[in-house]
């Protein structure tokens, strides 16, 4: 059986649609979360794409899907 000299490699895709798209924030995961500072339960606010503390005011980034829980990449809330 003869093999290929080329690995078989799929061009990449250059639909610049598909590479915009990130993983959606499952809100299911606030019934587990809470403020890292406080405790206090979180919102998740879509458009800014933050769970939100009104507790610490602070807002924390979702990337990629993922919460990034940590205070010193928090938004202070006016």
């Amino acid at each position: 059986m003869e093999r290929s000299a080329e690995p078989h490699d799929p061009a990449p895709s250059h639909d610049p649609q598909a590479q915009e798209q990130t993983p959606a924030f499952d809100r299911r995961m606030l019934e587990f979360l809470v403020c890292p500072e406080t405790h206090a339960p979180l919102s998740y606010d879509a458009e800014r794409q933050e769970l939100v503390s009104r507790a610490a005011h602070l807002a924390y980034p979702i990337r990629g899907g993922i919460p990034v829980m940590l205070a010193d990449e928090a938004r202070q809330l006016d």
